[in-house]
């Protein structure tokens, strides 16, 4: 892989060779194109004051795919070769048999730019790289001498994309991200406890190097460890739960966002199949997918299929009135694509996936909602988590939750975790937030394998009847 500009289609395959070569492979095919892709990303991780990791990626290809109803064929190769390319067409070729479809309307192009083209890795040298991370391990350990132990990871990576179409349409798309990861790990009298924060987007490292950034994530994992080291053990049962802004939305991802990605429901996999139209939420509530937003994780100038992305409302005042979609699904389901056609790289095809995907807020301020819980847990942070697509039964672990008595916190709860499933669950919002939040830009999905930055947004919001598993006796 040379460091010249990435434009294959110029240099490499030249332009009307690789079109004319996807017109053979996609005559009598619905749709088509080659995704030619160059990601250049750097890692680095510090733990318990060493450099654990520390790694420097390059790699390029091409797909090339051909669809035929609900059929797709699909190659890829590392090779940018004109003979790797006719090789791809010949297998992709297989899909579309002996043809009979029309091709459908290219996607109208854009000229938005949501983020910079600027590479991020090359802001700042190696050097001073690791000298930020020893600093961040300093200076936490300088805050509390409870510290113990300290991990620090910084991520940058670069994208470059162009895709072709048999129609002649030629699109690029270059697109930055960085980020900053810390965990802090405290000790008291013999208990260990954790605390993490994080953050970045679409942009250079400067924003996440500088100092009142990375300070602010330093004191803001540090605080959720020390919670942790008073929490008692969560109680189990159903309950109210008051979920905080912002990440917590991590459950309204999981839980109905994938259950709204237009191939679930083309299928009748999903809890919301054959419900548009419908009320599937309590009155006030919206969700979108958002993925104009500049600057944030999971933005795109345009889909992988070359779609601008779109601001899409799938739930509006608690009724269903759209879905995700890729340029297949919406075909055979007869509405159009939503910018939703996403792939984790060259080596894979694209389907309906999340950018930003958030709750709007309401008109009650946050504190009036903790104060109306009579009975609950006030969950404020979640790590990990499991969730069944096809029903949207969910368990999620809490990292910072709180148990509320009579409209008072009374104290943290350590062990918290929230069961239900995600359909139900918007039916039970019986109280919205007028501080919606998005998360810090530190989420990843994954679907079938792949993998995709994304990002999730909420207001606090009050869920009646819960299921909190706990370890309280």
């Amino acid at each position: 892989m040379s460091d010249t500009e990435f434009r294959p289609f110029e240099t490499v395959f030249g332009t009307d060779e690789a079109r004319a070569v996807l017109r053979d492979a996609t005559t009598g095919a619905d749709d088509g194109e080659i995704f030619a892709e160059r990601r250049v990303s750097e890692a680095l991780l510090l733990d318990d004051q060493r450099i654990k990791s520390a790694s420097y990626n390059a790699s390029e290809g091409f797909g090339l795919r051909a669809v035929r109803g609900e059929v797709t064929g699909y190659a890829h190769s590392t090779h940018m070769t004109m003979d790797a390319l006719r090789r791809a067409a010949e297998t992709a070729r297989l899909a579309v048999v002996d043809g009979g479809g029309a091709l459908a309307d290219a996607p109208l192009p854009t000229n938005q730019r949501l983020y910079t083209d600027a590479d991020p890795i090359s802001g700042a040298s190696f050097a001073v790289k690791l000298d930020l991370l020893r600093e961040i391990d300093d200076f936490l350990r300088s805050l509390d001498k409870r510290v113990v132990q300290v991990s620090v990871s910084m991520a940058a990576s670069l994208q470059q994309v162009e895709i072709l179409r048999p129609d002649g349409l030629h699109l690029r798309d270059t697109r930055p991200m960085s980020r900053l990861n810390l965990s802090v790990i405290v000790e008291q009298d013999g208990r260990r406890e954790s605390g993490s924060a994080g953050g970045g987007g679409r942009a250079g490292l400067d924003g996440v190097m500088a100092r009142a950034t990375w300070e602010a994530m330093a004191r803001e994992a540090l605080r959720i460890a020390l919670v942790n080291l008073d929490a008692e053990p969560a109680p189990a049962g159903v309950m109210d739960v008051v979920l905080g802004p912002g990440w917590p939305g991590i459950l309204l991802h999981e839980a109905v966002g994938h259950g709204l990605e237009g191939d679930f429901n083309r299928k009748g996999g999903s809890a919301f199949a054959g419900l548009l139209g419908q009320q599937v939420a309590s009155k006030g509530v919206t969700v979108l997918d958002d993925g104009t937003i500049p600057n944030r994780r999971g933005s795109i100038t345009i889909d992988d299929e070359g779609t601008p992305s779109g601001k899409n409302v799938l739930i509006e005042d608690g009724v269903l009135v759209g879905y995700m979609q890729d340029r297949q699904n919406a075909r055979l389901m007869g509405v159009a694509p939503t910018g939703n056609g996403r792939r984790e790289s060259y080596a894979h095809a694209p389907m309906p996936r999340m950018t930003n995907t958030y709750m709007l807020g309401g008109d009650t301020a946050p504190e009036d909602i903790v104060a109306d819980l009579k009975d609950g847990i006030h969950a404020v942070g979640f790590g990990g988590g499991q969730v069944d697509i096809t029903n949207g039964k969910f368990v999620f672990s809490c990292t910072e939750a709180y148990r509320v008595k009579n409209g008072k916190i009374v104290a943290p709860v350590k062990g918290a975790t929230l069961i239900g499933d995600g359909a139900t669950a918007l039916t039970k919002i019986r109280a919205l937030g007028n501080d919606m939040a998005l998360d810090p830009g530190m989420g990843t999905c994954g679907k079938a394998g792949q993998w995709v930055p994304v990002g999730v947004g909420q207001p606090t919001l009050l869920i009646g009847g819960l299921t909190v598993g706990g370890s309280a006796a």
